[in-house]
């Protein structure tokens, strides 16, 4: 009967201790949490990263957009000076025929 005893003994001392791993206990639950918290800080972090990813992109784009706006401006006022400059020197050849013109009655 001994055995026996020492059987029912060893099986009670094991369902007993399968029982009380179910059990969450204090460092359990606080793992827990830390890994929720852990987890929800990594979440942030990278919606913040994706966020600022995309915003550098859009910055990258409004920057490209003027850039190439400028161009436009800064070769349709090279365009306006070149016109403006011929025409001067359209004015100024005019002029001098004029002289030319005045210079050989003046001396016939």
């Amino acid at each position: 009967m001994k055995i026996t005893t020492w059987i029912a003994a060893a099986a009670l001392l094991g369902g007993m201790a399968l029982a009380g791993c179910d059990k969450e206990g204090p460092a359990e639950a606080a793992g827990e949490k830390i890994d929720n918290a852990t987890e929800g800080a990594r979440d942030a972090t990278n919606n913040a990263a994706e966020q600022a990813g995309d915003a550098a992109e859009q910055a990258g784009e409004k920057a490209q957009d003027a850039a190439e706006d400028a161009a436009d401006g800064a070769g349709e006022a090279a365009d306006d000076a070149a016109a403006e400059a011929g025409e001067a020197a359209e004015r100024a050849g005019d002029a001098a025929e004029k002289a030319g013109d005045a210079a050989h009655d003046a001396t016939h």
